[in-house]
């Protein structure tokens, strides 16, 4: 067992107070500025990048990182609000498709800009451009890690 070093864990307890609170912080604006929880925004935002603003539930679970449980009763919230429609797949009627409706899609970009406005103002502007493109790099390297952990 190698324990870390006083440089490492301090380094390790900031990692882990910016993963705790960054995405607190988002939330928190969501909610207040739009009435969107951080996953229901991820959620709306992978669909308006999708061909026809159209995702199978399954495929949708994987990039938001939700259990295909959680990610239904996500939807049918979304689905309460008239944000987001399910359909079956035409492809493959054993899938299910979740659709952003126009007014998902409205209401995803009436949040984007003030979302952007606090990802840039706690992340993108604190950075030299230098900086952020090694803290993606960074990033990019931990989840690759992650990926393929055996735990995952």
């Amino acid at each position: 067992m190698r324990w870390l070093t006083e440089a490492e864990l301090d380094s390790w307890l900031s990692v882990v107070r910016v993963i705790t609170w960054l995405p607190w912080s988002i939330d928190q604006q969501l909610r207040r500025d739009s009435d969107l929880a951080i996953v229901e925004y991820q959620v709306l935002a992978m669909l308006s990048g999708s061909p026809e603003r159209t995702m199978r539930m399954s495929s949708l679970a994987e990039v938001t990182n939700a259990s295909l449980s959680r990610l239904s009763h996500l939807v049918k919230r979304l689905e309460a609000r008239g944000l987001v429609r399910r359909e079956p797949d035409p492809a493959d009627g054993r899938f299910t498709n979740a659709i952003l409706t126009g007014q998902g899609f409205q209401t995803l970009a009436a949040a984007a800009p003030g979302h952007v406005a606090h990802v840039r103002s706690l992340v993108i502007d604190v950075l030299s451009p230098e900086q952020l493109r090694r803290l993606g790099l960074a990033a990019d390297r931990i989840m690759s890690r992650i990926d393929t952990s055996e735990i995952n």
